[in-house]
């Protein structure tokens, strides 16, 4: 059986398996522009709250969490 997945970027069907060296991208194009629009922050992984350099964190703080 094979599995089909969307290309994140443009929607188009993607093989998963060997035949698709950019999965789950459909092309070198749209692996790119999805890495741009990750360095350019225009995509983000939401959080509770952001963290700034100057904030103290630690496992330790993690771990009482």
């Amino acid at each position: 059986m094979t599995t089909v997945v969307k290309c994140p970027t443009c929607g188009k069907g993607v093989v998963w398996g060997e035949v698709s060296p950019y999965r789950p991208f459909c092309s070198k194009r749209c692996q790119l522009i999805d890495l741009g629009e990750w360095a350019d922050e225009e995509k983000r992984i939401p959080s509770n709250g952001d963290l700034n350099e100057s904030d103290e964190w630690s496992e330790e703080q993690r771990d009482r969490d």
